[in-house]
């Protein structure tokens, strides 16, 4: 992280508190082109694989990166606050420690079309194997939603995923897990549909998220849960 600094002439820069801004996102053609955008893209790439073992800034990385085909001066300002973030936390990183507890636990989270551009939502899954954090994502998805629930609900059927994975895995290493796997997520309506047989017309456009996550769920591999955003972890 030290060598990341120095390589963008940052090794004295002001540390902040935040690895983002809170204002709206900025449009792809805002604001005038970089002078180096080979320098950009270096940087955006070597934040990308710091993400390995900095998932804190996994999302701020990501929209960074949105722009790295035609970098322009305000995703810039963002990635030179990440950096500026970085200095002041240069101590933090993922502890792995031994856990009594051996349950699998997933939150997610969306933001419902937040690209200014496409408005194609972003997704995003910590996933907690005990007390330790082991995997997790922030990635643009493919199509557009067409209400929160259903943005909420492709985000369910990511970290699902993810978590299907993790306990196949647990089982070839001869260490399967006893109970089912809780999923998080916010949205009421998104959490509903993951146990509603009904199909409604609603949700056809999403049917194969709607088979995937049920299926886990009648088997009883999973349930998915309601948790409130004020308290729904540290996606």
């Amino acid at each position: 992280m030290v060598e990341l600094l120095y390589r963008a002439g940052m090794s004295e820069c002001k540390p902040c508190l935040t690895p983002v801004d809170t204002s709206p996102k900025v449009a792809a053609a805002d604001g005038a082109p970089v002078t180096d955008a080979s320098d950009f893209r270096s940087l955006a790439g070597a934040l990308q694989w710091l993400t390995f073992t900095r998932p804190d800034i996994a999302y701020t990385v990501h929209q960074v990166c949105l722009h790295i085909h035609d970098p322009r001066e305000p995703p810039l300002a963002a990635l030179k606050r990440i950096l500026r973030y970085i200095r002041g936390t240069l101590d933090l990183g993922l502890l792995l420690r031994p856990s009594t507890a051996t349950d699998l636990v997933v939150y997610t989270n969306a933001d419902w079309a937040g690209g200014p551009d496409t408005r194609k939502s972003t997704s995003g899954y910590a996933v907690f194997l005990g007390d330790n954090l082991i995997s997790w994502s922030s990635k643009r998805q493919n199509t557009v939603s067409r209400s929160n629930a259903e943005a909420k609900y492709r985000a369910v059927a990511n970290g699902v995923a993810e978590a299907t994975w993790l306990r196949q895995l647990l089982l070839e290493l001869h260490a399967p897990l006893r109970c089912a796997t809780l999923v998080y997520c916010d949205n009421i309506s998104a959490v509903y549909i993951t146990s509603n047989p009904v199909q409604h017309q609603r949700t056809k456009h999403i049917e194969i998220d709607l088979h995937f996550i049920r299926e886990r769920v009648a088997i009883g591999d999973l349930r998915v849960l309601h948790v409130s955003l004020l308290n729904s972890g540290p996606v």
